[in-house]
């Protein structure tokens, strides 16, 4: 994709690498004898280049706020991709095509107006490619194509972490919920209620703060949506992989460990005396960093809504007992310390508060 020599001329614009800011864009003002050529770039810096493959053309008719599917793009090369990702994200734009594939720029902020059931119902009415790109549209397409053909569909989520992968799978699993939902029998959740409020439970206990991303997902997960001749959502099935257990003993500043120790941490006090937890900077699994609050995540609020999430899923009130019971004995275990015993090859606790740990642990754990 790089522009060659006999087609650059003077005035031509292009796009030059750069060691700050990725690619930076000029024109050509001259070109030498020895096409070599003189680049004033739109900083008001002149640099001349000797290699023409380091140029690359750059498209003077691009359109201020971008394009939706990136295929329409005169360079398909990556300063023209990249320009074109920032264009739309300056605007709010934060799904781009390209073909069939949808690309996603994280935009760190909230943006209710996108995910609301109004517009599912926008997305329910089109066609693919009518509307704006965003996932609601790449689950329409599956779920059409699955009830007209009567065959099973995947929708592959990948990116590098902090990219949006946990948020994209949520927008899929909310619109599927809504394609194939009913109406919940007096008393009881329905099947899509289910399959939705399975994210914080598994977000609880399998996401974690990084240096990239506040909630970022430590496993990998197979998400089964089932439905039936008719459309309507039966059952799932989660099968998750790959989970990074070294995080539990393990944590680097300024990252955090998994979210269930902090929630436990805050819950309210009954709770907290009853696992014997508290304040997350006395134990050596979370204090190992100094990291310990999340902006604007009220973590007392989030293990009731954890907890909310565990009743709809169906995980009974002993059961849940018994998961935070577990939880709190692997913060305690990460407090014990032993010292040499007075038997050979012995070991005994190395204090009162190791001591209290160790049985506290083994209490817990019954």
């Amino acid at each position: 994709m790089a522009a060659s020599v006999s087609k650059v001329i003077v005035g031509s614009q292009v796009w030059l690498e750069d060691p700050e800011v990725a690619w930076v864009d000029g024109h050509v003002s001259e070109i030498s004898d020895d096409q070599k050529l003189t680049v004033v770039l739109s900083t008001g810096k002149q640099v001349v280049v000797t290699n023409a493959s380091a140029v690359h053309a750059k498209d003077p008719e691009f359109p201020e706020n971008g394009v939706d599917d990136m295929t329409r793009l005169a360079y398909l090369h990556e300063p023209g991709v990249l320009q074109n990702l920032k264009s739309r994200y300056h605007h709010d734009q934060i799904y781009t095509y390209t073909g069939s594939i949808l690309i996603a720029v994280n935009p760190f902020k909230r943006l209710p107006h996108l995910y609301t059931t109004d517009v599912m119902a926008d997305y329910k009415q089109a066609l693919f490619g009518e509307l704006s790109p965003h996932p609601y549209a790449i689950a329409h397409t599956a779920y059409r194509q699955m009830v007209n053909q009567e065959i099973s569909q995947s929708i592959l989520v990948s990116g590098e972490s902090g990219a949006g992968k946990t948020e994209s799978t949520k927008n899929l699993m909310q619109y599927l919920a809504f394609m194939g939902g009913r109406p919940s029998s007096e008393g009881k959740r329905s099947v899509e209620q289910q399959v939705l409020e399975s994210n914080p439970v598994l977000e609880a206990f399998g996401n974690a703060k990084t240096v990239r991303n506040n909630n970022s997902s430590r496993f990998g997960k197979f998400v089964e949506i089932q439905f039936n001749e008719s459309g309507t959502i039966t059952g799932a099935a989660i099968r998750t992989y790959l989970l990074e257990r070294s995080r539990v003993c393990q944590v680097s500043d300024p990252e955090r460990n998994y979210h269930c120790f902090y929630m436990l941490c805050a819950a309210p006090p009954e709770e907290s005396e009853k696992y014997k937890v508290g304040n997350p900077r006395k134990f050596h699994y979370l204090n190992q960093s100094n990291f310990y609050e999340l902006n604007g995540v009220d973590e007392s609020k989030e293990y009731l809504a954890t907890k909310k999430a565990m009743d709809v899923v169906g995980i009974s009130s002993d059961d849940q007992d018994a998961i935070f019971r577990v939880v709190a004995a692997i913060l305690h275990l990460g407090n014990i310390e032993f010292t040499k015993g007075s038997e050979p090859d012995s070991s005994q606790p190395k204090d009162d508060q190791s001591r209290f740990h160790l049985e506290t642990a083994a209490e817990l754990f019954m």
